[in-house]
């Protein structure tokens, strides 16, 4: 792990201070990171018997006793802002103490690699795996911007990699440049060269927009292998990014337009963090996952055919409230979006009812074929299940992957089908049409649904439920909705996060079936922070997911 970037050598590097208690509490065990700015312990809170990290700053030579002073104090201030930000894509900054008259900042430890040194071993990135590293990024960054702190050193290296897939941004507001890859004056000018926008290059005042060019600076070398400005010297470097038109981004696949419009020259062309998140959703549609386009979007559908697996569409899990089981009733009820004879619930997890007692109440969208609008009830108003045995298309099941390690397998009798769900999760609602299963804390919550005879466009039906959701849940914002196809049938995608009581959720949904046949859908929703590992659970859900043989 390093929480610093390994340019330049700094003075007051003591591998003697192992083993060395600072603030009276800190014992330093190892150093695992080092830079210009500071050098990085791994130390143990002996008053909590915890790991942590503990940076202590290095004095730059060329500084002042007052610019020293004003330096320190800044790095207290900033430290003690960036406490504030409470996100999983965050690294916890715990205290700020000092140390031979030296601030150093204490922080979560995690134990990983960062973005740079992946680079540097392996090479430049897919466009997928590009995504999932900037939507943790962005994540890291909403939640920061939304306390009042500005990053200012975007950069590969730091970004923190976990051994478990986490994305973490590490170093807000707390970079103070110096060495042979950044700029400074009196301290004034912070960050990376390669990564400050043009503005700041300029001498302007960074802003959130500066850290989405920084963003989109980190996506590029992540894609590329270089940085997109960068030449022999800081000063040219400088000049090319105020000035130089960007080379545009060859091996950025759907992502490069996201890339270009994030590094912009003016601060007002580029993309706002939800539009960015939405971009950096796209390519998970691609190769690397099971879920593929059919081809190309238009206003009334998709055109073109295509191979993929994996989606589904349907029901919820429990977005609750911190409590630890999902309420039976507490639902929203839809109507007006009726598929033919389907008269099934569709439900989509979307908050919390507000003075729920004894428990955790799940908002549910279910949509059926009777009369009324949206409302809220104490118990499902959705009808039983539908009428009629369609005709389906003759297919084979595909050979399902083996259960994961830490899943066990289920069998629904009712549903006709079976899949693998995680250890620890326990069984929620169950009917003829769905059931539910929910994670050890509550907060996150499958769906498995298998309902009679399925619609004739699967968007379609997203987009008639979409509308009521953005006028009936708090802070609805869609991310992706496309047509696909899983094992060789008409499919559709659909993502989108939603305000609960207390934090956002994100959900996938993701529904198959051809028209007057079964119609299968898995659903997913999640704390929007804890995402990055919820995620692999609908995936491994949808991919092992066992159906019945179809027939003629």
């Amino acid at each position: 792990m390093a929480l610093l970037d390994q340019s330049g050598e700094a003075e007051g590097l003591d591998v003697s201070d192992e083993g060395r208690l600072v603030a009276g509490r800190y014992r330093l065990i190892e150093r695992i990171g080092r830079g210009g700015m500071g050098t990085v312990w791994r130390a143990e809170d002996e008053l909590l018997g915890r790991d942590v990290a503990v940076k202590k700053l290095h004095t730059p030579r060329h500084l002042g006793e007052d610019e020293l002073a004003t330096l320190y104090e800044r790095t207290r201030r900033e430290a003690r802002s960036a406490a504030r930000i409470t996100h999983a894509n965050v690294v916890v900054v715990h205290d700020v103490v000092e140390d031979s008259g030296l601030p150093c900042v204490v922080m979560e430890y995690v134990p990983s690699s960062t973005l740079g040194e992946l680079l540097e071993r392996k090479g430049p990135l897919s466009p997928a795996e590009a995504a999932r590293i900037g939507r943790g990024m962005v994540a890291a960054l909403r939640a920061a911007h939304a306390a009042g702190v500005l990053h200012r050193d975007v950069k590969p290296g730091n970004v923190l990699l976990g051994a478990d897939g986490r994305v973490v941004l590490t170093d807000f507001g707390i970079a103070i440049a110096s060495g042979t890859s950044t700029l400074t004056r009196t301290g004034e000018l912070i960050g990376s060269i390669d990564y400050l926008a043009p503005e700041r290059v300029r001498g302007g005042k960074p802003g959130p927009a500066s850290d989405l060019w920084a963003l989109g600076a980190t996506l590029y070398q992540a894609l590329e292998g270089r940085p997109p400005f960068r030449k022999d010297t800081a000063i040219e470097t400088a000049y090319s990014i105020a000035t130089d038109p960007l080379d545009p981004p060859r091996s950025a696949g759907s992502l490069a337009p996201l890339v270009t419009a994030l590094l912009a020259k003016d601060p007002a062309a580029r993309p706002s963090m939800a539009e960015a998140e939405r971009a950096l959703c796209a390519p998970e549609a691609e190769a690397e996952t099971a879920v593929q386009p059919v081809g190309p979007m238009t206003k009334t559908g998709t055109t073109g055919t295509g191979t993929g697996a994996g989606t589904a569409r349907a029901a919820p899990a429990a977005a609750t409230r911190d409590a630890r089981t999902p309420h039976p009733g507490a639902t929203v009820s839809a109507s007006g979006a009726g598929r033919g004879r389907r008269t099934a619930l569709w439900a989509v997890t979307a908050a919390v009812v507000a003075g729920c007692v004894g428990g955790a109440a799940v908002l549910l969208l279910n949509a059926d074929d009777g009369g009324g609008g949206l409302k809220v009830s104490g118990s499902s108003t959705g009808g039983g299940s539908g009428s009629g045995d369609g005709p389906a298309k003759p297919s084979r099941p595909a050979e399902p992957p083996p259960v994961p390690e830490g899943y066990h397998l289920v069998r629904e009798k009712r549903l006709g089908v079976s899949f693998a769900v995680p250890d620890g999760w326990r069984l929620g609602k169950r009917t003829a049409e769905q059931v539910d299963y929910v994670d050890p804390t509550g907060m996150a919550g499958l769906r498995i649904n298998a309902l009679d005879l399925a619609g004739p466009d699967h968007v379609q039906h997203f987009k008639d439920v979409e509308e009521q959701l953005r006028t009936k849940v708090d802070g609805y914002e869609q991310l992706r909705m496309q047509s696909t196809t899983f094992r060789s049938e008409p499919a559709a995608i659909w993502e989108f996060t939603f305000q609960g009581r207390q934090r956002q959720f994100r959900a996938a949904d993701l529904g198959f079936g051809h028209e007057g046949g079964r119609e299968y859908a898995v659903y997913l929703s999640a704390p929007s922070a804890d995402w990055d590992r919820y995620k692999p659970v609908f995936d491994r859900v949808k991919d092992g997911l066992r159906l019945p043989a179809r027939v003629p």
